[in-house]
């Protein structure tokens, strides 16, 4: 009797005393614990833009793997586990008390309703806050919040851990260790309401963030757009019949021009321009309502585009015409260098007028260059840019041909400055008598009286089409000698003709023993640019050129050619070129210039040369694609914006001008900087 006393009791002891001690403490706790644990494993799987994160401030675990401190009553199933179900119930509770484990099942309800409310909001006050992360306004706001909640957690984890090591702490320590952590994370979410409420209210200013981000100086457009339509408004009749509207939109005119000023950037705009942008945009709105006459809004607005229209026709004509009136103007430091160099040249004895190694001007196993310009720092850099890249400057000759007022200067410039080992030859077109009206139907056109009326008549400038072939260099001789080369050079067999607004970066003594197949010139085609097929620059409505030629065949480039000479003479190449010059005394076939009728006396006597050598367009297009820059043997400013001219592309100048030494004495005399 007295034993089974004795287990009644330690059984109430064990069991049922902790039951009714419990129930209540129980009751309240389950709310923290459970919601907490919740909350820990909701957030560490919050879904931020669509995407499943895990939150690095917070423990990579899940609620159901915390290991609990000894005494406290936790869960081991989820609401998610138990699907179809009214209750929420926590099934499993384990209590140990003392040292010794025992189990019970105690079912605590709460309903769905209160709970869903409650994760919900402890979900939307994490992904508030994890929106305000993202907001460069509020990043450092964001920051701390973000901290305190990982502090939090991580807090709770490490208290977790140390109890289970310390099982000998009393239950009532542990008790108030939780309810001071539920305390703080109650405060810590009121906090977080409040920085939820802050940011919301700056929605209007983080949506205008974004927009600006999405269009680029959105804000200036904006300010622009306003100023339009604004003087669309002050020109309206509703408008001029309301003095006081009329006032205040000419003032709000006034600040947004003054807010605007020379501004192209919304980074340049002062502190005060969303201010002024969304004041007149509430005048704006004023303007709106007064207007009742929808007809004559559209009126003034197609009266406004015709006259911008004709504007910008007015101005893209002035645009075109100072262009190439650029491109044929010579700047003063050019003009001033040969003067300068002219006088230097007329004081030297006739004995130093000459130029060494004379005897390997006519050797055909030599690299011969053919060059012929009257600029004569143009002509400097293609020789130095050439030499430079020369595995052996001493088998390379130039041949430069200018004109009678450049001569001097030209022979004065290389006197002065040698091309180190190489051989260079200076001559005067004047000084080929057998370049004559006679002999070059060319040479006679340019003195026509037809030709002359063409360039110098009263109402030339009527015409934009022809525009560009009103350049002078059409006048010289000079650009129609490349038709010449055997008789200029008739003891030679192969020929590199080069432009002089060329720039050499590789050496170029493989294009000598390259095979031609038979052909006359070697030339780098350029298929894919529309301008250079052949229906750009013929008039294939004239059967001459209809019959003979495809419009669509590929057109290749001038200013690095490599011309073999034999064959030049064995297909009489020359003679080509006069009958179609004849053919074209009327300048019915094509316009002015050397490319076409280069495409037509060398059709189907052209071999096409890889891209690499010859890389076009530094004249005239700012987007050449930099690896075919780089790869180049050859670039060239081809177009009007011409390196030693101040309207060159910059990006591009620097390649032309590492040839130029500005520090010599003749280009500082004459101001010539880079």
């Amino acid at each position: 009797m007295v034993v089974r006393n004795l287990v009644l009791v330690l059984l109430f002891v064990t069991v049922v005393a902790p039951i009714v001690l419990y129930t209540d403490r129980l009751g309240t706790f389950k709310t923290s614990s459970s919601s907490r644990d919740e909350f820990v494993e909701d957030v560490t799987t919050v879904t931020l833009n669509g995407h499943n994160e895990r939150l690095n401030v917070l423990p990579q675990e899940s609620a159901t793997t915390i290991k609990e401190p000894i005494r406290i009553v936790y869960s081991d199933t989820s609401t998610k586990s138990l699907p179809n179900s009214d209750d929420l119930d926590l099934q499993d509770t384990r209590i140990a008390v003392s040292g010794q484990e025992s189990r019970s099942t105690r079912v605590l309800s709460m309903t769905d309703e209160e709970e869903q409310d409650q994760r919900t909001n402890l979900i939307r006050e994490v992904t508030d806050s994890l929106e305000e992360a993202n907001d460069s306004n509020e990043h450092d706001t964001d920051t701390t919040t973000h901290k305190d909640i990982g502090e939090d957690t991580i807090d709770a984890d490490d208290q977790a851990d140390q109890s289970s090591d310390n099982a000998s702490q009393n239950t009532q320590n542990m008790e108030i260790k939780h309810e001071q952590q539920s305390t703080q994370h109650e405060q810590q979410s009121t906090q977080t309401s409040s920085k939820v409420k802050k940011k919301e209210r700056r929605k209007p200013d983080t949506s205008i963030q974004n927009d600006q981000t999405a269009m680029p100086d959105a804000r200036v457009r904006q300010l622009k757009d306003q100023i339009i339509r604004a003087k669309v408004y002050i020109s309206l009749p509703a408008t001029r019949n309301n003095p006081h509207f009329t006032r205040e939109l000419r003032g709000r005119m006034k600040e947004v021009q003054r807010v605007l000023g020379d501004v192209r950037k919304d980074s340049e705009l002062p502190r005060n321009a969303y201010d002024k942008l969304k004041a007149m945009e509430q005048t704006l709105a004023k303007g709106k309502q007064l207007q009742d006459d929808c007809a004559s809004v559209v009126k003034k607005l197609r009266a406004m585009l015709h006259s911008t229209e004709e504007q910008l026709r007015v101005h893209k004509k002035q645009t075109i015409f100072l262009t190439q009136l650029t491109a044929k103007t010579i700047p003063k430091g050019l003009h001033c260098l040969p003067l300068r160099l002219t006088t230097e040249y007329y004081t030297l004895n006739s004995s130093q007028h000459d130029f060494p190694n004379q005897e390997k001007l006519e050797d055909p196993q030599l690299f011969h260059y053919a060059l012929f310009s009257d600029n004569v720092l143009a002509a400097a850099v293609v020789v130095n840019s050439t030499i430079t890249y020369a595995k052996d400057p001493s088998k390379h000759v130039f041949h430069i041909v200018t004109d009678r007022l450049n001569y001097a200067a030209m022979r004065m410039w290389f006197l002065a400055n040698p091309p180190g080992k190489a051989s260079i030859q200076v001559q005067n077109i004047e000084e080929f008598t057998w370049l004559n009206a006679s002999y070059s139907p060319v040479l006679k056109q340019l003195g026509s009286q037809s030709m002359i009326d063409y360039y110098f008549r009263a109402h030339r400038g009527n015409s934009d089409s022809n525009l560009k072939y009103r350049n002078p260099k059409y006048l010289s001789i000079l650009n129609h000698l490349r038709f010449y080369l055997p008789e200029i050079f008739p003891k030679l067999n192969k020929v590199l003709f080069l432009d002089d607004d060329i720039v050499v970066k590789k050496d170029l003594t493989a294009l000598w023993s390259l095979d031609l197949k038979g052909n006359v010139n070697g030339a780098v085609e350029t298929c894919g640019e529309s301008f250079h097929r052949f229906d750009r620059y013929l008039n294939f409505s004239n059967p001459l050129i209809s019959k003979n030629f495809d419009p669509h065949a590929c057109g290749w480039a001038y200013g690095m050619n490599i011309f073999d000479l034999d064959q030049w003479k064995r297909q009489n190449i020359t003679g080509v070129y006069h009958r179609w010059q004849k053919l074209n005394q009327d300048r019915t076939l094509w316009k002015l210039g050397t490319l076409p009728p280069g495409l037509i006396t060398f059709w189907k006597r052209t071999y096409p040369l890889h891209r690499s050598w010859h890389v076009l367009g530094l004249g005239y297009n700012p987007n050449v694609n930099q690896k075919e820059i780089d790869r180049a043997a050859v670039i060239h400013y081809n177009g009007n914006m011409k390196p030693w001219l101040e309207i060159s592309i910059p990006k591009y100048r620097n390649y032309w001008t590492r040839y130029v030494d500005y520090d010599h004495l003749y280009l500082r005399e004459c101001n010539i900087n880079p």
